[in-house]
């Protein structure tokens, strides 16, 4: 009775809800242990002082360019449902490494640079990996239906991860939530696994199961290749780059109004953690019930228009009122919008290519492509700071950015009805 309800209120199928469940609970255990870590990171930042953000980004950029071979490597040569387990685990060793390394050094600046720029890789290829594999195992139709309910695990890691960093941060240190994450990558693989058995018993075709039990072949750097062939993963990158350079312009802002206000360095990781908090509990909702209805009775569109649109009038009131509690609504409104209908919409745009664009073009784009754009917008932004000594200026340029990112995002949907066949 209870399941039935469940099933009828998510608008599930019967034999889907165990793959949702699965599909949620993956999100949920790595966007808790991102998110508890999340504050840390951005405490680091603000370590290695605000001024010098610009080349934290750069210095990501460059170690993501320099990850993408050995990504490359592995997806190319190990069985495409193993390629989780390999990318999780290597993460999970690397958090336990940086645990002891906090525990030697807690106040070392470089170490607390490195951590910055090593998990600003980690977020965005984990997430990036663990996405390619429910476009690869769910139909257009399914994840037009499916991928906001199980996005609604991401947000409720997100709102339980800070909550955690939040209460535990004065008890463990940042040593023990390193840990206790490195914990959460781990179980989140075993998440994984249950997924891909779920459609092992129900094979989209009579070689799939086959298919995903070989490697994908190919070149390492092919992720960068198929994107310059296609002008659909060209816009798809587009639609990144625009992203990446929106969310840079308000980060900057978000570090320099906190470092203003809050100079005690567990007070920054809390305020992180609360504005995290805040922007979970409000994406959750609206992936649970709106975004998956959304995108059936309205098509992607929606999804990917609406957000650029409420962010360029969020960057021009900031313009005429550039205060933290300003900063804070519009930072929000921004990224609740984007874990509750950008992130699947983007995702949706996936369903649609071959599988091994699927893990490499995916990843490409998802890590070097959005971390080059960071690198560039925070040059970018920070010229501006320096010139115009006013930010007002970088929020009327930020507000024509996501302008741009509407257009763009209304050009991709009808792309991909367009190669869906309806």
């Amino acid at each position: 009775m209870l399941r039935r309800w469940f099933t009828r209120l998510f608008d599930l199928r019967e034999e889907e809800s165990g793959a949702v469940f699965a599909g949620f609970t993956l999100f949920f255990l790595l966007f808790a242990g991102y998110f508890m870590l999340r504050p840390v990171r951005e405490t680091m930042g603000i370590t290695g002082g605000v001024d010098n953000l610009q080349w934290l980004f750069t210095g990501t950029f460059i170690a993501t360019l320099a990850a993408m071979p050995l990504f490359g490597w592995i997806a190319s040569r190990v069985q495409r449902r193993r390629i989780l387990y390999w990318v999780f685990g290597f993460f999970a060793v690397n958090l336990t490494g940086f645990a002891f390394g906090f525990m030697l050094s807690p106040d070392n600046v470089w170490l607390a640079r490195t951590f910055y720029i090593w998990i600003s890789v980690f977020n965005l290829i984990a997430i990036s990996v663990a996405w390619s594999v429910l476009v690869d195992l769910f139909a257009i139709a399914q994840a037009k239906r499916l991928f906001g309910i199980m996005a609604g695990g991401a947000s409720l890691g997100g709102l339980v991860g800070p909550t955690l960093g939040v209460a535990l941060v004065d008890v463990i240190g940042h040593a023990g939530l390193l840990l206790l994450s490195a914990l959460f990558l781990i179980a989140a693989a075993g998440a994984a696994r249950a997924v891909q058995r779920w459609r092992d018993a129900r094979p989209l075709s009579a070689e799939e199961i086959l298919q995903r039990q070989r490697p994908l072949g190919g070149s390492p750097l092919a992720g960068a290749t198929e994107v310059l062939k296609s002008p659909y993963m060209i816009g798809i990158s587009v639609f990144v780059l625009l992203l990446a350079s929106v969310s840079t312009f308000l980060y900057f802002e978000q570090a320099r109004l906190v470092e203003l206000n809050f100079p005690d360095k567990h007070a920054q990781t809390k305020v992180f953690g609360t504005i995290d908090i805040i922007v979970q509990a409000l994406s959750i909702l609206s992936q649970l019930f709106l975004t998956g209805r959304l995108a059936q009775r309205l098509g992607i569109g929606v999804l990917l228009v609406a957000v650029p649109v409420v962010t360029v009038f969020g960057f021009l009131w900031l313009a005429f009122a550039p205060t933290f509690a300003v900063l804070a609504i519009v930072m929000v409104v921004r990224r609740a919008g984007e874990y509750a209908f950008i992130r699947p919409g983007r995702e949706m745009l996936w369903t649609v290519v071959e599988p091994e664009a699927k893990y490499k073009a995916k990843n490409f784009v998802d890590s070097v492509v959005y971390r080059g754009a960071d690198a560039l917008s925070s040059w970018l932004k920070a010229g501006v700071d320096a010139l115009a000594q006013q930010p007002a200026i970088a929020a009327v340029l930020g507000a024509v950015i996501a302008l741009l990112w509407a257009f763009n995002g209304g050009a991709l949907a009808r792309a991909h009805r367009r190669i869906a066949g309806g």
